[in-house]
């Protein structure tokens, strides 16, 4: 998944790319596209605004071991970064050096630092600022005449990655630095000393509590998610649950309230065992709140609060299991009481709040035992209030009776559980909202479809078949919504008129792509011409300088243009310059790849 959050990530890189290109731009270069620049021993890597890198090649010992150090100045917002599954498009920051003479071991990099990546929702590892990366020199090579004779050593090292600050991400880059070092002054070379990444982790600290007053907090913050909003449309089926339980005894409803405490726990046993396989496996610690740094996990809970909120509003009912309402008590009575626990328990994860993080936090800091324990005292906490109302059921009589004001409050809470879902969305990186919100709708009338459009006298045939269309239509929807979207395959740069302009006299081919957020048509043709790889191919070997010109909002420049200068009524327009041509070729309609590739096929090839 964080392959994909990364794909995503590059694609708004790219779109954003003329920002930052023209400063970064190096005197070498003919064009900010990311080609590889031959340069001295020191070079800017990259700037944006106030915020730049540079670095430079020293030849240096780390202890005995001889080799090149490449030396990184800069400010601290400018990143880059340490991992491949964080970086975007897997562009972490490598170090390679190669020489005739000389053979050379794997970089070794510097402790990282986390930056927290408000695209992604999470926390990247990433160097900034001042370090150094050092590659040592691994042997001598062969060559005529003794080691000794050895003197001067050209030396070039290649460093690829890409470079973010908080507000920005410049294109990929590739770049080259050459050296000559003197190999017989190699005992005088600068002493250097870094961390390497591996052999520096950094313990989690968590609050300082004893450990009764740690485990009563645990079992507070178990009872507290009995309250959460979340947790309230299951209230009314496990209340009728704990009624009907009453009426068969004392001893029976006593057993499936056990069974429904069980599915609680279920739910704590499984966090309690995630965290022992991370801190033996991985060495790391389960955060609470760490599922929600998942997209998927988020979307997931979301769709499940509105559909919760079509029950609170009487869209469809939820029908009980015979074996509740009998007094059999069969086995599957116990196994629906633990699937309800299971759910109650799930459902409190949304809503959570400080007291449940603390006392997480807290367990985290203790051996696999006692952390355990602690986790299973907020399972305990959440509950002891339904192991107290089956195992006495006089309780249940004290319940308040139904009436009008418990379906009020029933319907208000869908409301609140709508607010929260907003909420969730809202927390889903921008490229995965939009999508999800239109499933939600479609998910919303299929749910809607499969409840309404039946009743309990309508034919099975006919209920069979509407329930079939809503399924359908709802995998369909899921399938299309829901799939994170692909990496965009054209390096898109944002409009700008005075870049066009140069790109005219200097008789490079331009496509402009007038799209617009609100545009339906616009993401057909994203689809179906654009996402085509033959065409993406044609436009990077045809050297074609490829513009999204967005229209979204009326003062945006490239709406203006679009009225003013090229005097099109609306989007999807894609206007095409060829070189030699007066007249741009222009294309309204929403299938027009073919014609499209057959025009690209005609123009020269970049040299």
């Amino acid at each position: 998944m964080r392959t994909i959050a990364s794909a995503i990530l590059l694609t708004v890189i790219l779109v954003g790319v003329n920002t930052g290109v023209q400063a970064a731009a190096e005197p070498n270069s003919s064009r900010p596209n990311g080609s590889t620049n031959v340069i001295d021993t020191s070079v800017e890597m990259a700037r944006s605004e106030n915020e730049f890198s540079s670095a430079q090649l020293v030849p240096a010992r780390m202890s005995e071991t001889r080799g090149i150090a490449v030396i990184f100045e800069g400010t601290d917002d400018l990143h880059y970064y340490a991992s491949a599954d964080t970086a975007p498009a897997g562009y972490k920051l490598k170090v390679e050096a190669k020489s005739d003479f000389l053979m050379f071991g794997d970089a070794v990099y510097p402790q990282w630092e986390t930056f927290y990546d408000k695209a992604l929702e999470k926390s990247v590892e990433v160097y900034s600022g001042n370090f150094s990366v050092f590659v040592p020199i691994a042997s001598v090579t062969a060559k005529p005449g003794a080691e000794g004779a050895i003197k001067e050593v050209d030396v070039e090292v290649k460093i690829t990655g890409i470079a973010c600050t908080s507000k920005i991400c410049l294109p990929p880059f590739e770049k080259t630095l050459r050296t000559t070092i003197d190999w017989g002054q190699r005992e005088s070379w600068k002493q250097i000393s870094l961390e390497k990444a591996a052999d520096k982790v950094t313990p989690y600290a968590g609050p300082s509590y004893s450990t009764w007053f740690a485990l009563v907090l645990a079992i507070l913050a178990g009872l507290s998610l009995n309250i959460m909003p979340c947790v309230w449309p299951v209230l009314p089926l496990i209340v009728m649950r704990l009624v009907e339980q009453a009426k068969q005894g004392r001893k029976q409803s006593a057993a499936l309230g056990l069974a429904f405490c069980l599915g609680i726990l279920l739910f704590f046993a499984i966090l309690a065992g995630a965290n022992i396989i991370l801190q033996i496996v991985y060495g790391t610690v389960l955060q609470w709140g760490d599922q929600f740094r998942n997209p998927a996990f988020v979307a997931g809970m979301a769709l499940l609060l509105v559909v919760l909120a079509l029950f609170m509003f009487g869209l469809f009912t939820f029908t009980v299991p015979s074996s509740i309402a009998s007094k059999s008590g069969s086995g599957k009575g116990y196994a629906g009481a633990v699937g309800m626990g299971l759910l109650a328990a799930v459902l409190s994860t949304p809503c959570s709040f400080g007291i449940l993080a603390a006392s997480f936090a807290w367990a985290q800091t203790q051996n696999l035992f006692m952390g355990t324990v602690a986790i299973m005292s907020i399972g305990l906490g959440m509950a002891l209030p339904y192991a107290i109302l089956t195992s006495m059921p006089a309780l249940l009589n004290r319940l308040p009776k139904a009436g009008q004001w418990m379906e009020i409050f029933k319907q208000a809470i869908g409301f609140v559980l709508l607010l929260i879902a907003v909420k969730l969305i809202a927390s889903l990186p921008e490229v995965r909202r939009t999508s999800v919100l239109y499933f939600a709708v479609v998910l919303a009338f299929c749910v809607w479809m499969w409840s309404g459009w039946v009743s309990y006298n309508t034919k099975a045939v006919r209920k069979w078949l509407v329930r079939f269309v809503a399924l359908a239509l709802g995998i369909t929807a899921g399938w299309t919504f829901l799939p994170a979207p692909a990496a965009e395959i054209i390096n898109w740069q944002p409009y700008d008129a005075a870049t066009i302009k140069t790109a005219n006299a200097e008789s490079r081919p331009v496509l402009i792509k007038f799209t617009a957020d609100w545009c339906w048509n616009c993401e057909v043709v994203e689809k179906v011409v654009f996402g085509r790889k033959d065409i993406a191919k044609l436009i990077e070997q045809k050297d074609v300088l490829a513009i999204k010109a967005d229209t979204t909002l009326e003062n945006y420049p490239a709406a203006i243009d679009l009225k003013e200068k090229y005097k099109e009524p609306g989007v999807p327009v894609t206007i095409v310059y060829v070189p030699g041509v007066q007249k741009p070729t222009r294309f309204n309609e929403i299938f027009f790849g073919n014609k499209l590739k057959q025009l690209l096929e005609k123009l020269s090839s970049k040299e």
